[in-house]
């Protein structure tokens, strides 16, 4: 067995449960596409050019909204900037894999590198084609489930989608539910509440339409003001 089929075989089955859930997730960024008027090919080019999970729901509402790139630029930054902190994670694990590092380095993503970072492999099982099946596996079941997704909603443009939209809403709830119930530091919990509270406050004071942008600065002030006066670190 080839030193790629072997890594394949152990990816695999580790990317299974990835797999289900992207596919439907994807499924639920075509329909959303869909119903907020796009056409069913731009779905799939998003999902295969941004690749960003979460961002690419946002993505489909700027594309919508008046041009402001540099609005476009930080709200991108506040979402997705994390993995900054997994590429520098990642320098030792992919720095030396030659031509793999390059994709690796653009297809990663939360789960690729859950994965990646986490997995002790036996010693006869090339890292680099292990972290490669990964990381195109999870990329693939995405981009497929987005495809699937703007067929359906093209095919199926006779069914109301009003109220679509939510997904995005539940996918942020679902993330942040998450966060309370897997945090192992109870200031983890206490952020989590006060970033709520600024939304809140953010949405009556500057309005939807700039409130994120608003509630997330103050969340980037509040973790800055507890580290550096109060020692506390969100980790």
């Amino acid at each position: 067995m080839s030193s790629s089929k072997k890594a394949f075989s152990y990816a695999f089955p580790l990317t299974i449960p990835i797999g289900v859930s992207f596919v439907f997730l994807g499924i639920g960024l075509g329909l959303y596409g869909i119903s907020q008027g796009l056409p069913a090919w731009l779905p799939p080019v998003i999902a295969l050019v941004v690749f960003a999970g979460s961002m690419e729901f946002v993505t489909v509402s700027l594309l919508l909204a008046p041009f402001d790139p540099i609005g476009a630029f930080i709200l991108t930054l506040l979402i997705n900037g994390r993995h900054i902190f997994y590429g520098l994670s990642m320098l030792e694990k992919y720095g030396d894999k030659g031509w793999k590092k390059w994709p690796l380095i653009l297809g990663m993503c939360d789960e690729s590198f859950a994965i990646n970072v986490s997995t002790t492999l036996p010693d006869d099982v090339d890292k680099g084609w292990f972290y490669l099946h990964v990381t195109w596996l999870n990329y693939v079941y995405w981009s497929v489930g987005t495809l699937l997704g703007g067929v359906a909603g093209t095919l199926l443009s006779f069914i109301n989608f009003k109220g679509i939209e939510f997904v995005l809403t539940a996918l942020f709830l679902v993330i942040f539910l998450e966060m309370l119930l897997s945090a192992t530091k109870v200031q983890s919990i206490y952020f989590g509440i006060a970033g709520v509270i600024l939304a809140i406050i953010a949405l009556l004071v500057v309005g939807k339409t700039a409130f994120m942008l608003t509630a997330m600065f103050g969340m980037l002030v509040l973790c800055y003001i507890a580290y550096k006066w109060g020692g506390v670190r969100y980790d």
